[in-house]
């Protein structure tokens, strides 16, 4: 009972002890603390007071309880200290997702379009988010209402309009995530980033949303990777989108290099709308077998799609009309009876018909069109105003003529006009290449024969070549042949053929004496 004793007078004396304390911390001008830890030393003073020293055992646990006690004390400081600490600064993410420092961010990027384009695809005070593409393929994409409404009126209207949305998640199935992201960064900061993989589904987003800018950057961009292979998918997404421009540069390409558009994997792609419009074409530059083979490749493909059999009857179910749209009677017997009279798509009535057709005084009426197709007609640049041949001139012993064009149009070249023989009738072997910065884009080994004039003989590439406008390409002729011939004089360095200007340089690879004063390949043929 003694012992309790002095530990109530001790604790009932301890509060005048911390009021002393608070004024010494006060007088050393440090700031208080809410409580005060007492020494280590003091405690034992306390302790052998309560405590004789013949209780060695509970004085040394004393010493290890106020260790402890310490211990907690300390630490207890360090938590509050920690907690005292202001909170990790927050981070941005940029446009490929990775952790940018953000400490007073605004500083670093004085442009609004580039604090805006931090933005982009962030979550720092989205207020909306869309879950862009199809069931089971959809990205959600965090955005900030106040700008898409500034770019686009659609975005506007959804927002701000009188039938605003109210979700904080939008749903987007029919645009792909990729195509909408690229959107997304164009509002933000201006920048276009287009590939061939996502320009389609970029421009529909673009048309969908009203951002013109875009779309025309979509349109721009897809005009310069056209090519045959991509023209018939083109022009179906063309028709789609309602671009004319991009429409009338697709039939350029389809109607100059119209088999090889034909014989692409995307003209299996296209709708059958598309299909008949392409195959009732008048301008196509092809034979009639090339179109019937390609719309068999059409059907065949579209009963795939179907999950049909590949049989000639679901294949002439497929095709409908358009089967009757393709002009079988302009081919030539021998290609009808190697061709579409053997492929069963045609009944035995309308095989026996079409022979009829062909070989019989009395013919019979037919469900396919009787007309061939204009195609498109050759033009001819000739860049020499007079001709001549002389005795030991022009030879040809293996050497190489060759000139350099550039045109102001887009055209395509077809093939070369050449000079034959002085001396009567002869045959020359020729190999003719058309080459950009030493790439050859089309060459072709073949024989013509002359007739002894001065007048020009063509020779045709394979292929028709797309030629772009401000370029120079270098074109040349390997003539082989034991007969001198005529050659060009009084060359001119520019020649306006039609709406398109020719300019001519002379070419590093001309071995044989052709420059633009003289010489051979006086005439370029091309479609424009």
């Amino acid at each position: 009972n003694g012992r309790i004793m002095k530990c109530l007078t001790f604790f009932l004396l301890l509060p005048e002890t911390l009021k002393k304390s608070k004024k010494s911390v006060r007088s050393n001008g440090k700031v208080p603390g809410c409580y005060e830890i007492v020494p280590l030393s003091l405690k034992k003073k306390m302790a052998a007071e309560l405590y004789p020293a013949s209780t060695n055992t509970n004085i040394a646990n004393s010493n290890a309880a106020a260790a402890a006690t310490a211990a907690n004390s300390k630490k207890n400081a360090l938590q509050l200290q920690q907690s005292a600490q202001p909170p990790p600064r927050p981070q941005l993410q940029n446009l490929n997702n990775n952790n940018l420092e953000s400490a007073n961010w605004q500083s670093f990027h004085p442009t609004l379009r580039e604090r805006n384009a931090l933005m982009f695809n962030n979550e720092l005070m989205a207020d909306v988010h869309f879950i862009v593409g199809p069931p089971g393929a959809a990205k959600k994409v965090p955005a900030h209402k106040y700008v898409l409404a500034v770019g686009s009126s659609v975005f506007y209207a959804m927002f701000y309009g009188d039938l605003a949305e109210v979700k904080s998640e939008i749903h987007i199935p029919d645009v792909e995530p990729a195509a909408f992201l690229i959107l997304l960064k164009y509002m933000y900061s201006d920048e276009i980033d287009l590939e061939a993989d996502t320009v389609l589904a970029t421009l529909y987003a673009a048309k969908k949303y009203i951002v013109p800018a875009l779309a025309k950057a979509c349109v721009n961009f897809l005009e310069t990777s056209l090519e045959a292979k991509n023209a018939c998918v083109l022009l179906s997404q063309s028709r789609l989108f309602e671009e004319p421009e991009l429409t009338q540069r697709c039939w350029e390409v389809i109607d100059a290099q119209a088999e090889m558009a034909l014989k692409s994997e995307g003209f299996c792609e296209i709708d059958q709308q598309t299909l008949e419009i392409i195959v009732t074409r008048e301008a196509l530059n092809t034979k009639e077998v090339v179109v019937f083979e390609a719309v068999l490749n059409w059907a065949e493909a579209e009963c795939k799609r179907q999950g049909l059999p590949v049989t000639p009857r679901n294949k002439r179910n497929v095709l409908g009309k358009a089967l009757y749209l393709v002009r079988i009677p302009t081919m030539t017997l021998e290609e009808f009876a190697n061709g579409a009279a053997q492929s069963d798509i045609l009944t035995l009535e309308e095989t026996h018909n079409i022979f009829l057709w062909y070989t019989a005084a009395n013919k019979p009426k037919l469900e396919f069109p009787l007309t061939k197709r204009k195609g498109l007609v050759p033009q001819r640049c000739h860049r020499f105003q007079s001709s001549a041949y002389r005795s030991n001139q022009w030879r040809y012993r293996g050497r190489c003529d060759s000139i350099q064009f550039a045109v102001d149009k887009r055209i395509f070249i077809a093939g070369l006009g050449l000079y034959g023989s002085s001396c009567g009738k002869a045959e020359y072997s020729v190999k003719i290449e058309l080459k950009r910065l030493g790439v050859v884009l089309a060459q072709n080994l073949t024989k013509f024969t002359s007739d002894g004039s001065s007048n020009t003989f063509s020779v045709w590439f394979e292929h028709p070549v797309q030629v772009e406008q401000d370029t120079f390409y270098n074109v040349s002729a390997i003539l082989d042949g034991n007969e001198l011939s005529y050659f060009g004089q009084e060359g001119m360095t520019e020649v306006q053929c039609g709406k398109v200007t020719f300019q001519f340089q002379c070419s590093s690879d001309s071995t044989n004496g052709t420059g633009v004063q003289g010489g051979q390949i006086p005439e370029l043929i091309f479609y424009a």
